[in-house]
């Protein structure tokens, strides 16, 4: 063997050396990242969690106002109900009064007062359930966005739990 041949397989080898090398290195600092992404995917996971919780409780509280609203509306709805069967009876009496004892009789001015008071009454309760109409439609709307960000959340999480398997696993 010359000189010649020994440095050519010598140099050879030690490419071929500084190649595994560079593969073990590239390998081991892959790792290292790797355990970077579970890590940074584990807190995600975690922050991830406490939005949902979060938007969980915001969509309860929402609920409840809704149910809330809806009794009110409902009580508002049989107050003004009521306020109409008066006016109806009202009338009548005030028809009958009219008949009985004149148009402008005591009785007929008396019928008319309580009338007034009825629509009075009446008006107050239809402004109510108007409002409280309202006040649904706004809680109703909250309660719905909070949902959507919850769903949007749980994806987020399914997300990150995917990565972490995938980072645990060495996959990209």
């Amino acid at each position: 063997m010359n000189a010649q041949s020994l440095l050519r397989r010598s140099v050879l080898v030690l490419g071929v050396a500084g190649l595994l090398g560079e593969g073990v290195y590239a390998q081991s600092a892959d790792t290292t990242s790797g355990q970077q992404d579970v890590r940074s995917d584990r807190k995600d996971i975690r922050q991830d969690k406490t939005d949902v919780a979060k938007d969980r409780a915001d969509r309860n509280a929402d609920q409840r106002d809704v149910n809330k609203d809806r009794r009110d509306l409902n009580k508002d709805r049989v107050d003004r109900n009521q306020d109409q069967r008066d006016i109806n009876k009202d009338k009548r009496a005030l028809h009958a009064a009219d008949a009985k004892y004149g148009a402008n009789s005591a009785q007929a001015r008396a019928d008319r007062k309580d009338l007034k008071a009825d629509r009075a009454d009446r008006n107050m309760d239809q402004r109510d359930i108007n409002k409280d109409k309202k006040d649904l439609q706004a809680d109703r709307k909250d309660r719905n966005q909070d949902q959507k960000d919850i769903n949007k959340d749980k994806r987020d999480l399914h997300k990150d739990r995917k990565d972490v398997r995938q980072d645990r696993h060495g996959r990209n």
